[in-house]
């Protein structure tokens, strides 16, 4: 049986030993990682890290939180296109709204997340961070023929999730999934297709139940996987087999 962490952020400081986490998630069937960056100068370190290591991968872009600074940036979408072009870089983002924190202006995260789609353009996936902010969202997707993703951190609902499937994307979902008490959410995590499904961490945060408190790690995919399998009715085989097909297809991990 073989994982696919799609989204953890091994490049921030709080894993000061990658090795040892890659080598714990190696020993609980996680076999493939994708670094993904919030930032310039994060994205960078994802690469850096994504290089060192056969079974990891980085996506690049600039977080709704930190669109502000990349709005604004003479040189950013320069910087943004050189890191594209890395051999190791499987995606675009994390990218896309948070009206939820709005720690960027929305006018700055909108022109932000037009920036990176119009610099990334169609040939990568993008991974997709929305919050509280779907209307706005699928206004600027739909002007983009051909994207091609994952909406990450799924924890909508099922009208939400029926929005996201009829424009062909695919569903990251993680440990939010063993701790909500929001029923809707559980339904919509039912609902996904075998075919569109795919595991993420989001480590560091979002650890799963009954690890909370804890620092989250690649590792913790097991759990999820296994947490899923029971909430959906599957062998956790049937769901591994079927999520890491579908990884390995949009981000190419070969």
């Amino acid at each position: 049986m073989e994982l696919i962490d799609t989204h953890c952020h091994l490049q921030f400081k709080d894993y000061p030993a990658p090795p040892k986490v890659i080598a714990a998630a190696s020993q609980n069937k996680v076999t493939k990682l994708v670094c993904v960056g919030t930032t310039i100068d994060d994205s960078q370190r994802a690469i850096e890290l994504a290089a060192k290591f056969k079974t990891v991968w980085a996506s690049v872009g600039v977080h709704p939180h930190e669109a502000a600074t990349y709005a604004n940036e003479k040189h950013a979408a320069a910087r943004l296109k050189k890191l594209l072009g890395h051999p190791k870089v499987v995606a675009v983002g994390e990218v896309g709204l948070d009206l939820y924190k709005n720690y960027s202006s929305r006018a700055d995260q909108e022109k932000a997340l037009r920036l990176q789609i119009e610099t990334a353009g169609h040939q990568l996936p993008f991974i997709f961070h929305v919050r509280d902010a779907w209307p706005e969202f699928w206004q600027i997707f739909d002007s983009y023929p051909k994207l091609k993703g994952v909406v990450h951190s799924f924890s909508a609902q099922p009208k939400q999730l029926e929005e996201a499937l009829s424009r062909n994307l695919y569903v990251g979902l993680n440990g939010i999934m063993t701790f909500t008490k929001d029923k809707l959410q559980l339904e919509a995590a039912k609902l996904v297709p075998p075919s569109k499904l795919l595991l993420e961490t989001d480590a560091p945060f979002l650890t799963p139940a009954p690890f909370r408190g804890q620092l989250c790690e690649p590792k913790h995919i097991l759990n999820i996987a296994e947490f899923l399998a029971g909430l959906r009715g599957q062998t956790v085989e049937e769901l591994a087999k079927a999520t890491t097909s579908n990884a390995t297809a949009l981000f190419n991990l070969k």
